[in-house]
């Protein structure tokens, strides 16, 4: 069997080309056999006044790339320029191991593997800037 294989939690939202889908009360896994097609678990999703930090606003990018929402050609220029910004402030090998996962995910097309990988970051991201405060 091939295609996108989801596992769904009870009352899980999915957002698929552009319709918002919730489980039933059971956790269940669906298939998805359409190549392409815009998939966001809206577990994943941030919400637009959550982007407020550098690693928020280029997965809000990868986001809305899932999401088809945006052009993808000026979003993976977009998300490329993003991750290198973000690889001059994250110099630790767990991060530089992230933002080489994500950039490999731009680049062969696999976009959930981009927001899993820049998601990694967001709690780094939160230390740092506590720390800073």
């Amino acid at each position: 069997m091939s295609g996108l294989v989801i596992k769904l939690a009870p009352k899980e939202r999915i957002l698929i080309n552009g319709a918002v889908i919730e489980n039933g009360d059971r956790r269940s896994r669906i298939s998805i056999m359409t190549p392409n097609a815009h998939i966001l678990r809206l577990r994943d999703a941030i919400h637009p006044s959550e982007v407020n930090t550098p690693v928020r606003r280029v997965c809000y990018i990868a986001q809305l790339l899932l999401a088809g929402e945006a052009d993808p050609a000026d979003a993976r220029h977009q998300l490329l320029r993003g991750i290198e910004q973000l690889s001059q402030v994250l110099t630790d090998p767990d991060s530089r191991n992230n933002l080489a996962l994500a950039t490999t995910g731009v680049i062969s097309g696999e976009h959930y593997q981009v927001l899993k990988a820049l998601r990694n970051l967001l709690s780094r991201e939160e230390r740092l800037l506590a720390h800073m405060a």
